[in-house]
């Protein structure tokens, strides 16, 4: 069974610290100064709590006409002026732009309540606000954030109807299936959340507790987890954002290893208004990131051309454009689909056959990366973790592999593994990840997912489908691709006790199988 990181958790506050004292000066860029000067006000939010908010307005905005509004909640642990770059440019272009940090975070008001009701009320205090001492026009209403901004932006459209568009980027649509995903705990991104808000806020007890049976494995509250989360998670509202009408563009990276780009992908297919979801490289908010200093950058720019559609009616092409937009780990352009099921419209079956026993508790060597680190490098220097596959022991590590690929492969979307498992105990955490192994055995990983099971009948065999994180990676030609599935991994807790043993075998009436999805050529 899995224990808390303690050591991780330390270590975690400290990395926390030196990125959020570069973070508080990423809106303290130059930028252009046609808009109105920032004015600091306070906001009254729900319940009388404190907000503390900057406010841009266009130059000579002196009430004889209206403009757009534009809200903007902070990110997890960063201060109000995160957004301030971007707010000077979109007030340029003439929006009301209001910003504010979210309760419980620097010197707003309350406590963290993770995007809880407290918080989505607060936005809507802040349009009221806005709308009763700005020039703004109520029937022009935005919202756009990162990270924990884009959460709140995306779950305020669906219970305030006077939110007509949003741009939600590296936010979630569910959270348990970001950080829980496969019935896992991603610790290292729940650590990095933990320490940000230790370091910057003040966490409610009830999130507290939270975060303590998250890292204690404490099953008999995962359904409370599992509730807490689903409250907080715009999925679970997809229906009432439908109703509402509002346009809806989300962006994320691949390599995002706080909010994996599955459960956006997920939640785009679901929406039924005007919709847009952009993926490229990158981890956890890194595509946005140049773009907070003022620099050019593509999510802010599609970001300010979808506002400028769906607030001001201008006639961009925007909504033409094919709706999904893909960007390889590999390099290239953007790629253009009409839907997400038309990313990986061809697929090819690698077979696992055989049948392998691998043991449990030892990291075979082939793992997810660090937290950061691991996709940023990816992002900058298409350089993702590797694994000398013909090294990997083969007591504590399963691999497959797949025959030599004449051609290049364009790996697009959601790898997913079937097979079945016989387990010695009724608990277990296995791994998988795919990679592309080059002439001399070395893997770069393509892709990664945890999956844990509880309550199972040791020597009886289990079925699992497990959905890999989804991708956009070109494999060239001469390579091949290889399943590796081992039970450690350290961005992830593991449920494997001690001495426990995987069997994964492959049944002549249910086969086992990696389906690997690809751009149709």
């Amino acid at each position: 069974m899995g224990h808390p990181r303690k050591a991780l958790r330390t270590t975690t506050v400290g990395a926390v610290s030196a990125t959020l004292i570069a973070g508080s000066a990423l809106g303290l860029a130059p930028t252009a100064q046609a808009a109105d000067a920032v004015r600091f006000v306070d906001i009254a939010g729900d319940g009388g709590t404190v907000l503390k908010a900057n406010v841009i307005t266009p130059a000579g905005a002196d009430g004889s006409r209206r403009y757009p509004l534009l809200v903007l909640p902070t990110s997890w642990g960063l201060p109000q002026v995160e957004y301030l770059a971007q707010a000077q440019k979109l007030a340029n272009s003439g929006y009301i732009v209001v910003s504010y940090n979210v309760r419980g975070f620097w010197q707003s008001g309350g406590e963290i309540e993770v995007a809880g009701p407290p918080d989505t009320a607060d936005a809507s205090k802040v349009i009221d606000w806005a709308l009763a001492n700005t020039p703004a026009d109520d029937r022009h209403i935005g919202m756009a954030g990162v990270s924990y901004g884009a959460g709140i932006s995306l779950l305020t459209a669906a219970k305030d109807k006077r939110v007509k568009a949003v741009a939600a980027l590296s936010g979630w649509a569910d959270l348990i299936d970001s950080i829980y995903s496969g019935r896992t705990q991603h610790v290292q991104a729940g650590a990095l959340l933990d320490g940000a808000s230790l370091v910057t806020g003040r966490q409610s007890a009830e999130l507290r507790q939270i975060f303590d049976n998250f890292y204690a494995s404490n099953l008999s509250k995962e359904q409370d987890m599992i509730d807490w989360g689903k409250k907080r998670s715009a999925a679970t509202y997809v229906d009432q954002l439908n109703k509402n009408g509002a346009a809806v563009m989300m962006a994320n990276a691949w390599g995002d290893t706080v909010f994996s780009p599955n459960q956006y992908a997920d939640f785009y297919e679901k929406l039924t208004g005007p919709k847009r979801l952009e993926l490229r490289p990158g981890d956890h908010a890194t595509a946005e990131l140049t773009g907070l200093f003022g620099l050019p950058n593509d999510v802010w720019t599609d970001t300010g051309r979808w506002f400028d559609h769906y607030l001001k009616g201008a006639d961009n092409g925007i909504d033409r454009e094919q709706p999904v937009r893909l960007k390889s780990r590999s390099g290239g352009g953007y790629e253009g689909y009409p839907d997400w099921k038309s990313v990986g419209a061809t697929r090819k079956k690698i077979a696992l056959s055989g049948t392998t026993t691998i043991h449990t508790n030892v990291d075979s060597g082939a793992d997810g990366g660090i937290v950061f680190l691991s996709s940023i490098l990816d992002q900058i220097a298409q350089a993702p973790p590797v694994a000398a596959i013909p090294l990997l022991p083969r007591r504590w590590a399963a691999v497959w592999q797949s025959e030599k690929y004449a051609t290049a492969q364009q790996v697009r979307g959601t790898a997913k593994l079937h097979t079945t498992v016989t387990p010695t105990k009724e608990s277990g955490t296995l791994v998988a990840y795919l990679y592309d192994v080059g002439p001399l055995g070395l893997g770069k990983l393509v892709s990664n997912a945890p999956y844990t099971f509880h309550g199972q009948t040791p020597g009886k065999p289990l079925g699992v489908d497990l959905e890999l994180f989804s991708t956009a990676y070109d494999v060239p030609a001469g390579h091949r691709l290889a399943l590796v599935v081992d039970t450690v991994d350290p961005l992830y807790i593991e449920h494997n006790p001690s001495g426990a043993q995987l069997t994964f075998s492959s049944p002549t009436n249910d086969p086992s199988y990696v389906s690997i999805p690809l751009r149709e050529q």
